[in-house]
């Protein structure tokens, strides 16, 4: 299969696509609602779902429940699975064992600027090179200083394009990465110079908010949002990926969204 062949099962026919985070079992102990949303992917596809990241465990778990969405397994793992910081990773599942799996590509996280950002950038790296040896997908999660937004610099847009073009040099098809919601989040698209995924964010419960948020994303250029609390914690996951579904593939406005979710 070619790498073109892949991304069209990660990007809708608009080039856009809803991708959801599943793979916070990787990363974290407060993983609820994730195994509900699994229960119920196939209603979630329907509502406008378009791709899943998800850990190497639940590839193998639950095939049936993912063979009609585009699929990304979750390749490095953090050191400190009780750390909310994700101090650092390690890589641990190669490309041959997501093909293994059926999947479209992988992802892995660098942290440009962190303490441990050479060793994230080697695993980024050796992702890249074997995922276009096998016409897989890479898809780099680049995250500057390190996995939360500890200071104003960790979340101002000029270094997180910078972060998102270090994805790019290490060989990403696609870059996912934070967006700060002001005006120069346009820059972070412009460097990548790759689809961008934008990531979901914290879990809020200001839905017109966090709609709004999304808009922003998208007419600054992104392809799409990576999503995981905010959706897999909603009371009603469904209803939230068919508001995404307005904004990302409709093209509506987030008040639009917003009456959709209450619908």
């Amino acid at each position: 299969m070619s790498k073109v062949r892949r991304m069209s099962r990660i990007f809708a026919n608009d080039g856009k696509s809803i991708t959801l985070a599943l793979d916070r079992y990787n990363f974290a102990s407060d993983t609820d609602g994730i195994d509900r949303t699994i229960e119920i992917l196939p209603e979630l596809v329907e509502s406008g779902l378009d791709t899943v990241l998800v850990t190497y465990g639940m590839a193998k778990t639950h095939e049936k429940q993912f063979q009609n969405v585009g699929l990304l397994i979750r390749a490095d793992i953090t050191s400190g699975i009780f750390d909310p910081s994700v101090p650092s990773t390690e890589g641990f599942v190669t490309v041959e064992d997501a093909l293994r799996l059926g999947a479209d590509g992988v992802i892995s996280m660098t942290f440009p600027g962190a303490h441990n950002e050479v060793a994230s950038h080697r695993i980024a790296w050796e992702l890249a090179r074997e995922s276009d040896k096998w016409n897989m997908v890479f898809m780099c999660e680049t995250l500057p200083y390190g996995y939360a937004v500890t200071t104003p610099e960790s979340n101002k847009p000029e270094i997180i394009a910078a972060s998102a073009r270090v994805g790019t040099e290490l060989g990403a098809d696609i870059i996912k990465t934070r967006f700060s919601g002001e005006p120069g989040d346009a820059e972070i698209v412009k460097r990548a110079q790759r689809p961008v995924l934008a990531l979901g964010g914290p879990k809020t419960d200001d839905q017109l908010q966090y709609f709004k948020f999304v808009r922003h994303c998208m007419d600054v250029g992104a392809k799409g949002v990576a999503v995981g609390r905010n959706i897999v914690q909603d009371p009603t996951p469904k209803r939230m990926v068919v508001a995404l579904n307005h904004i990302v593939h409709n093209d509506g406005t987030a008040e639009e969204a917003f009456e959709i979710y209450q619908a």
